[in-house]
């Protein structure tokens, strides 16, 4: 068994309250609980210096508010003045580099052994300056603009945390799912559970034969 640090995630969001379901689901709870993994917040409207809290301004010569670059400046030396191995900014992009499969098992065995600090914007764009100075990757779910950006960290976090070692019931099961070297990056082949016969449709002979050889070959030709 591969033997890692448990990975951190600091995540600076405007709503942390996002994060509440998320946290306390299914394998990410468990596997939280037993320290696989860190998560920790921080609310950007806590590094605000602003008499109301503001974190945003009008930005130039575009329709709508930024993020300006002070908060998350404090909040991001913050973070880095408080841990003591390697970290990693990621800016959470409505373009850039789009997420796939290899792509997340490049950044897995990039970023593990690291504190990961995630930067959750609001619509569409932070600051220039902030991903000039500090941003060390900009990761995109697809090309298309949120209201916020907390739901694409949620997303970066779920796809890495499951190659840790532990996380899945079964680590085998990384090695044949959809888009895996395995299957050359395709999509899976159909699967199928008991019973063998549901509503007249039956289970392929060859799934219930016990040929592993025939079986194997059934997947590699049913991939879709």
């Amino acid at each position: 068994m591969e033997n890692i640090k448990s990975i951190n995630f600091h995540i600076i969001t405007i709503f942390p309250e996002a994060f509440e379901s998320f946290i306390k689901t299914s394998i990410i709870w468990k596997s939280l609980k037993n320290n696989l993994f860190n998560i920790e917040l921080y609310k950007l409207w806590d590094f605000s210096d602003k008499k109301f809290m503001h974190v945003d301004s009008k930005a130039f010569w575009m329709h709508g508010q930024v993020i300006s670059p002070k908060p998350l400046s404090k909040a991001i030396n913050f973070i880095k003045n408080k841990i003591n191995w390697e970290n990693i900014v990621i800016y959470m992009s409505p373009s850039w580099d789009l997420l796939n499969q290899e792509k997340i098992e490049n950044y897995y065995t990039n970023f593990k052994n690291k504190d990961i600090i995630i930067i959750c914007g609001h619509y569409e764009w932070i600051d220039q300056r902030i991903i000039e100075k500090y941003v060390d990757y900009q990761i995109s779910i697809w090309e298309y603009i949120l209201t916020s950006w907390e739901l694409s960290a949620q997303i970066l976090i779920d796809s890495l945390v499951r190659h840790i070692p532990k996380v899945l019931w079964n680590q085998k099961s990384l090695e044949e799912e959809s888009f895996s070297k395995f299957f050359d990056r395709q999509k899976e082949h159909p699967v199928y559970t008991r019973p063998q016969i549901f509503e007249e449709m039956k289970v392929p002979d060859v799934l219930t034969s016990g040929n592993h050889k025939e079986i194997e070959k059934w997947k590699i030709n049913n991939l879709k």
